[in-house]
């Protein structure tokens, strides 16, 4: 179904379909093309409202009866890790940051296959082959990084001896608030050195480093055991009811909504703020 509004992208709204975070559930995107000369004004304005980008595409999730996915950022000036995250960084100096265009690579793609192969073989991503990596990669209208993290295999007694190591890659879009991190993966084999949680780190010291006020982690979703270390992080806001909030107590937040209090596709649509585009 389409909606659109007088000069401005047109909107869609997909099928319903199983939901990867609460079983028994199904989720459904609204949705808009990501391209032409407006496509980092929108992108930045979307992503302040609630939207994630993949590819050349912005969604948000828009079900028909629940309102659990909650887009989630962390305030950088105001962020203080815990004690456990200062050991995970402390455990991950001898990573190396490479900052890269957004162009893919066979070293990339295997890392790629070994990370879902162990930790996500059942997920929608599962049947991905290099030339559909290579699109999550490159196929960006906007300012995109590849950030990889590399070490010396010796500095890592999880893995075979040798001169480099690939351990751990995020595709990061870069807002004009902000870091984006779009998707990211690691070797399986270094799981004990949280390297999910490292890479957050790391992106808030290089948000930092740029005078960006947030990074953008994707989706919470309370009630997701897969969601759960999103709200570790201190100085959490949360997207909720149109406006962003501190996160306060997690379980605060309920993952139940009776389906009278969704608002219509059209409404919603109505809602959103949009950069100025040239009539």
């Amino acid at each position: 179904m389409r909606h659109t509004l007088p000069h401005a992208p047109q909107f869609y709204v997909t099928a319903p379909q199983p939901c990867p975070y609460l079983h028994g559930r199904a989720e459904r995107k609204l949705f808009t093309a990501l391209q032409g000369d407006n496509a980092a004004d929108l992108n930045n304005a979307l992503s302040r409202q609630g939207f994630r980008r993949s590819q050349n595409v912005l969604y948000r999730p828009s079900c028909e009866s629940c309102v659990a996915c909650m887009s989630a950022r962390i305030r950088v000036a105001d962020f203080a890790p815990t004690r456990t995250q200062r050991r995970v960084h402390q455990r991950n100096t001898a990573l190396r940051r490479l900052a890269t265009s957004a162009w893919a690579t066979e070293e990339q793609f295997e890392l790629f296959r070994r990370y879902l192969d162990r930790r996500h073989a059942d997920g929608g991503m599962a049947d991905m082959d290099i030339f559909e990596f290579a699109a999550m990669i490159e196929e960006t209208p906007v300012k995109t990084r590849v950030i990889e993290y590399r070490c010396d295999d010796d500095a890592m007694p999880e893995l075979r001896p040798g001169d480099d190591h690939l351990a751990a890659v995020c595709l990061t879009d870069v807002l004009d608030d902000g870091l984006s991190l779009v998707y990211s993966f690691y070797d399986p084999l270094l799981t004990p050195a949280s390297l999910g949680t490292y890479i957050i780190l790391d992106h808030i010291e290089i948000a930092r480093a740029a005078n960006l006020p947030y990074v953008y982690l994707g989706y919470w979703v309370p009630g997701s055991r897969k969601m759960d270390y999103k709200a570790r992080f201190s100085a959490l806001e949360i997207y909720k009811g149109g406006v962003w909030q501190d996160i306060g107590n997690p379980e605060d937040h309920s993952n139940e909504a009776h389906p009278l209090s969704v608002d219509p596709i059209v409404e919603q649509v109505a809602r959103i703020a949009l950069p100025q585009f040239d009539r």
